[in-house]
């Protein structure tokens, strides 16, 4: 017989560094999760990508057991590292701090895909432009 799942969390921890601290430990407390268990578990399987930010999707069973999904980094980190900046603009929209490529933008889409709901590497590829306008970021032919 299948578990029942009691609750989903989702969490953004950079990869190799999860540790009991907030947010990791008050979120899977709550849920009586073993939190060591879990930080041993992600930092073993994120350990090839220490500080970059990862989501995870934590699936809390009734017996408190728990399974969880990694996911690709946010695009706003790959838009940060293509274009090399620390942070997007303090007012999008009337701010700009950079520049990237369609061509740029098809590389991230392509490493996002399965994450993103979109048929194609063009409207992925849209998705990701949205999100670099939304942080200040202009996007040019190329």
């Amino acid at each position: 017989m299948a578990k029942k799942a009691k609750g989903f969390i989702n969490l953004t921890i950079l990869g190799g560094s999860a540790n009991p601290s907030p947010p990791v430990g008050p979120a899977l407390g709550q849920h009586g999760v073993n939190i060591m268990d879990f930080c041993n578990g992600f930092n073993k399987k994120t350990e090839d990508s220490k500080g970059i930010p990862i989501p995870v999707v934590i699936t809390v069973y009734e017996d408190r057991s728990f399974t969880f999904i990694t996911k690709k980094p946010p695009a706003s980190y790959f838009i940060k590292k293509a274009v090399k900046l620390k942070s997007g603009a303090n007012h999008p929209g009337r701010e700009t701090v950079g520049q990237i490529s369609m061509t740029q933008l098809k590389k991230i889409a392509e490493e996002k895909m399965e994450d993103l709901n979109a048929n194609d590497i063009d409207a992925a590829a849209r998705i990701i432009a949205g999100s670099a306008r939304s942080m200040g970021i202009e996007v040019v032919e190329g």
